[in-house]
């Protein structure tokens, strides 16, 4: 059995290393970046989108723009994560992994880490385009896969392209929808940017058809906080006001919200502007546990029972 590295770094810095986790059925690969001093306060498991790897969240193009670099430097570790399909898994499963498998897979592995690694208040996931359906999957089964809040970019539910300009095995569709103007991203992000380019699975493009009608069952069962990103230039998917009030519709029972990120393209943590999402997202997370901890007294308790068990706190604690 396979297990997470302590990531070993000079006094003062941090960065991140490879890390495998067994997920029952395969094994996923990722990057693990954990704060130097401290245990952290939670974990942000971060999920990339569909053609992607783990990486996309490391970039290395100027220093500040990475979210694992960043987040442990604030006292949270960060696990990014090659979704089922990708990475080390790619080979155990060559169509690719439906959604409901990814996010069972993927609970697995979160679970086998914090069978050995401190997670503070608990899991805080973070999801792009295709790795955003996963994050919203794992939401909506929050109490059993330990998730305290959803930060997500790059996914409404109104297309911008029809069913055939979709990223699919034999090609990753219009480089223009992607990246947008080629001025938001520094000059290095696109030759280190060809490392983490991958295929995209076969059953994950042919399931990506289906979202747009999936999502509002979906969205209905999260209970969560859930915030959503649109960069400026993104051209996936419509975010006027109307396809902004459709995504919030069916969030009934979660607090929602919506940012909209100036100098951006779609693959936004590669790009000039990854700074000042990755520390939106983290203060969204902190939202949350500032939500949790300030909770009524008779919420506050029925949480610690639900989540954690009778002996547990609200920000510290291993979660298993």
């Amino acid at each position: 059995m396979s297990h997470p590295p302590v990531a070993s770094a000079a006094p003062g810095t941090v960065r991140a290393t490879p890390v495998v986790l067994d997920a029952g059925d395969a094994r996923l690969s990722g990057l693990l970046a954990q704060p130097p001093h401290a245990a952290p306060h939670a974990v942000v498991v971060a999920v990339h989108g569909g053609g992607m790897r783990a990486g996309y969240f490391d970039s290395r193009a100027r220093a500040g723009l990475s979210l694992l670099t960043l987040g442990a430097q604030l006292g949270y570790t960060v696990l990014a994560v090659d979704r089922p399909g990708y990475g080390a898994s790619a080979d155990r499963f060559p169509r690719g992994v439906t959604l409901a498998g990814q996010a069972r897979l993927l609970r697995s592995a979160l679970a086998f880490f914090a069978s050995s690694q401190e997670t503070g208040a608990g899991f805080f996931v973070v999801g792009h385009s295709n790795g955003a359906k996963l994050a919203l999957t794992l939401a909506a089964d929050a109490p059993a896969s330990r998730i305290i809040g959803a930060d997500v970019s790059g996914l409404g539910t109104r297309p911008a392209v029809t069913a055939d300009e979709l990223p699919g095995p034999a090609g990753h569709g219009d480089w223009r929808r992607h990246w947008g103007a080629l001025r938001l991203y520094p000059p290095d992000a696109f030759r280190f940017g060809r490392e983490l380019i991958a295929p995209v699975p076969a059953a994950e493009a042919e399931e990506a058809v289906d979202w747009p009608r999936a999502y509002p069952r979906l969205a209905a069962r999260i209970e969560v906080p859930v915030r959503f990103t649109f960069a400026e230039q993104e051209r996936w998917w419509l975010h006027d006001d109307a396809a902004v009030a459709e995504l919030l519709r069916p969030l009934k029972a979660a607090k929602a919200s919506v940012d909209r990120l100036a100098d951006a393209g779609h693959n936004i943590s590669l790009g000039w502007a990854a700074r000042t999402y990755h520390l939106r997202v983290l203060a969204f997370l902190e939202e949350c546990l500032l939500a949790r901890d300030a909770a009524p007294a008779v919420s506050a308790r029925r949480h610690l029972i639900v989540s954690k068990g009778p002996e547990a706190s609200t920000r510290k604690g291993n979660v298993s």
